[in-house]
């Protein structure tokens, strides 16, 4: 296989997936949230790079086509997505009301590995979002190449994302100075719930109308 092909599949990978994950959504929100209070960032940051290079993995084998034959597994998922994003952004309003609370530093509001690492994969597999992107849109992409070319299309797009989430988990140490303020905290937290439920409404429709 020459060196060229390879790095075409590889390179188109890598920026197809940056494109899609490079937006505002509800598990880049939580990542960037870890990152700031700099809790288990690392598990936050694994889960969520692995989570996206076995559904990309997937998506190539063609878990893409399996999906779209069942409607109803697309609707109940949106349906759980609406739920979980409803009320994690129901609890991060909460939140920005109690400025004290909020602060990297505080005692006693801190969550356990497991409880956070939980967290973050209600975002990755309650999210359609997620599926829509990895699934559907990288792994129908990466289904067109042959042989090994789909290998290093999906080892380009896994890194991407892999990336990408390491980037914004410990990152955000540097904003770390901003948001020693608690209005920064309380901020950050009406902006992540505003559009957490805005994304639970779409999710709803999307349940309630199979639109």
């Amino acid at each position: 296989m020459p060196a060229e092909f390879t790095a075409t599949a590889f390179l188109n990978g890598f920026l197809m997936s940056l494109v899609l994950i490079v937006a505002i959504g509800a598990q880049n929100a939580y990542v960037l949230r870890q990152g700031l209070r700099r809790e288990h960032v690392g598990a936050v940051v694994l889960f969520c790079a692995a989570g996206d290079a076995v559904l990309i993995g997937a998506g190539v084998a063609g878990m893409a086509q399996a999906l779209r034959g069942r409607p109803m597994l697309a609707t109940a998922l949106a349906g759980l997505g609406a739920a979980f994003l409803c009320a994690y952004g129901l609890r991060a309003l909460w939140r920005s009301r109690q400025p004290g609370a909020l602060q990297a530093t505080a005692q006693g509001v801190s969550l356990s590995r497991a409880a956070v690492v939980a967290q973050a994969a209600g975002f990755t597999l309650l999210n359609p979002h997620v599926y829509l992107d990895t699934v559907l849109l990288v792994g129908s992409a990466g289904a067109q190449y042959a042989g090994s070319l789909k290998v290093w299309f999906v080892v380009g797009a896994a890194m991407a994302s892999a990336l990408w989430f390491t980037a914004l988990g410990f990152g955000a140490r540097l904003l770390a100075p901003v948001f020693a303020r608690p209005r920064a905290w309380q901020m950050l937290d009406a902006l992540i719930g505003g559009t957490m439920l805005v994304l639970a409404a779409m999710l709803a429709r999307r349940a309630l109308t199979g639109a």
